[in-house]
């Protein structure tokens, strides 16, 4: 299973940083927003590589045994 990681950080000024680690795509971007919810105004974002990168979805078929 993957880890992600959300590291923030809080300055002397009050100014909050947070990144992400292993959140792929828009993700990122919404678990961030889920997190922070009201508690500070996304001003400025910076995107990284993982963020151009498509998030990988497995598709999973069940195969069921037929009685003959």
């Amino acid at each position: 299973m993957a880890e992600y990681r959300i590291t923030i950080t809080i300055d002397e000024n009050g100014k909050i940083n947070a990144s992400t680690e292993g959140i792929k795509g828009e993700m990122c971007l919404d678990e961030l927003q889920k997190l922070l919810g009201d508690l500070a105004e996304i001003k400025i974002i910076t995107k990284t590589d993982e963020y151009y990168q498509k998030t990988e979805v497995k598709n999973q078929k069940q195969i069921k045994n037929k009685k003959l």
